[in-house]
């Protein structure tokens, strides 16, 4: 595969060209796991063009080719985090001094919104993607909807708030789809009657439905959605409570038309289901599955509290499910039924929401820890279910199938996590995934390569030399 998702790798990774020639590397991974449970030891990964071009197990390293960098640890394919709010990587730690609600936590998320501009959020974004990066992501799905100025005044340029995450995954290293939301409405009452937008929501809304596709238009994605080499677009409905069923379907269209990812918020909370109830009559799941929003494109984030109806009609539509552990637990919203939406037929995602982490290894087991609070029993999900959310599914729900394998012919994307670290001495190859998945973290990840580029190396970010100083530059302002 060579179309844009190889392009985008190159162009917005940078580093140098493979020792061997131009537009040519190669890896000698002491381990590597090639998918469906296969650690492979003694790997040799060739890639050109940003893309792989040759996997070969149990190659001994005095025959591999002059140049070929060594990888000890684990190779992994790259991270996916499906699910991003780039902005509220501004509330971590802070919405923890004394006690609150997922109510009370929005209010103060809507003052760090109420204070971003487009400059401020470059800032803000790049720094909160190389942070990811360091953690071994190498493609976001950034689920955005502050579009417009204060008290909702557009821009000169109406997009230029998602042109500002776009460039800033591009000087982080990592590939984006911008998930463009719709958002019209500020909420439903506990009685179902729709709420006003508040001051701060303002700047979310652009009044209606079609003046939301107008605006998307506008951001000039091609025949295939792609906005840049590194970037495609998508859409999604921010929820229930904020898009009516009648303002669905220009969203629906636009991904039917285009073929773009389909995302939305579902049954967070269950504040949520009950005024969905009351204005409806149904579920936020039916309501969705009415507009015609559910179905292999599309990815209901969350997914906390559903009937076992709302189960079987995401299963059954092959809808995937992002679940965003860290951030469900921070915010007390509940454990996802994931075992059963996975026996239905949902496939699984993982993303890191609000940013209260940033460690993709920890929402994955997290997947898995929840199942077990929940149900008293172990072992419901694997180390290569867990991996394989977390890579190839969370890269195709955000429209890059191509990604997140070590294949040839997918893109070039490898994260190396070390196993001779506090948490990891003492691995075996035997067990190199599962020691990863259940105890690693981001503190592990060493190595990143995105498209063939390196953009981590050592544990340096190549792009954002300094990652925590450029976050607390971005982050001061907003918090003053």
């Amino acid at each position: 595969m060579t179309g844009p998702g190889a392009a985008g790798g190159r162009e917005a990774a940078g580093g140098r060209e493979g020792a061997t020639g131009p537009g040519i590397r190669r890896w000698h991974a002491e381990l590597a796991w090639l998918g469906r449970g296969d650690v492979r030891s003694r790997v040799l990964i060739e890639a050109s063009g940003g893309v792989f071009r040759a996997v070969t197990p149990d190659v001994p390293a005095e025959v591999v080719p002059p140049g070929t960098e060594r990888r000890p640890g684990l190779t992994l394919p790259g991270l996916a985090n499906a699910h991003s709010h780039a902005f509220h990587r501004a509330l971590r730690g802070i919405t923890e001094a004394g006690q609150g609600t997922f109510w009370t936590w929005r209010e103060r998320m809507y003052q760090v919104a109420g204070r971003l501009s487009p400059d401020s959020y470059l800032a803000l974004a790049r720094a909160v993607y190389a942070e990811m990066a360091l953690a071994g992501v190498t493609c976001v799905g950034e689920f955005h909807y502050l579009h417009h100025g204060p008290g909702g005044s557009p821009y000169p340029d109406p997009n230029e708030m998602g042109r500002a995450l776009i460039q800033a995954a591009a000087e982080a290293g990592v590939r984006i789809t911008l998930l463009d939301t719709c958002y019209l409405t500020g909420g439903l009452a506990p009685d179902g009657t729709p709420e006003p937008l508040s001051p701060v929501q303002q700047r979310f809304s652009d009044g209606d439905a079609g003046r939301w596709a107008d605006r998307l238009a506008a951001l000039g994605p091609d025949e295939h959605g792609m906005l840049a080499p590194h970037a495609r677009a998508g859409v999604a409905i921010h929820s229930v409570r904020a898009v009516p069923p009648g303002q669905m379907h220009p969203v629906v269209e636009w991904s039917h038309r285009l073929g773009a990812p389909l995302h939305a918020h579902l049954s967070e909370q269950p504040a949520e289901n009950d005024a969905c109830l009351a204005a409806y009559g149904t579920t936020p799941a039916r309501v969705l599955d009415g507009a015609g929003a559910l179905g292999p494109r599309s990815t209901m984030v969350h997914a906390t509290h559903l009937t076992h109806h709302d189960i079987e009609l995401l299963g059954g539509s092959r809808t995937c499910v992002c679940l965003c552990p860290t951030t469900e637990a921070f915010l007390a919203d509940g454990i996802g039924p994931a075992g059963s939406l996975a026996a239905a037929g949902s496939p699984l995602t993982v993303g890191s929401d609000s940013h209260a982490v940033i460690d993709l290894l920890d929402e994955a087991r997290r997947v898995e820890l929840g199942e077990r609070l929940a149900s008293g029993r172990r072992g419901r999900f694997g180390a290569v279910a867990l991996a394989e959310a977390a890579t190839v599914a969370g890269h195709t729900c955000l429209g890059w199938p191509e990604a997140g394998e070590i294949v040839p012919g997918a893109v070039a994307d490898l994260v190396t996590v070390r196993l001779d670290t506090p948490r990891l001495a003492g691995a075996t190859p035997a067990t190199a995934l599962e020691s990863v998945i259940f105890a690693g973290t981001a503190a592990d990840v060493t190595d990143v390569v995105t498209g063939g580029r390196d953009v981590v190396r050592n544990g340096q970010h190549l792009l954002v030399p300094d990652v925590p100083a450029a976050l607390t530059s971005a982050l001061r302002p907003l918090l003053a």
